[in-house]
């Protein structure tokens, strides 16, 4: 029980694998969500014939 209680509290939070699955998802999809959304925007308007 020692052992437990000395762990630093951000050992303790990368001990939970369910945070980690859950950060290594939402992540992910919000850097490349919104590297998309800024690459839209900044197209230049299409010349349409």
């Amino acid at each position: 029980m020692e052992e437990e209680e000395k762990k630093h509290p951000v050992q303790k939070l990368m001990d939970n694998i369910w945070l980690l699955l859950f950060l290594g998802i939402v992540i992910p999809l919000i850097s490349y969500t919104g590297w998309g959304l800024l690459e839209l925007l900044g197209l230049p308007e299409a010349i349409l014939p």
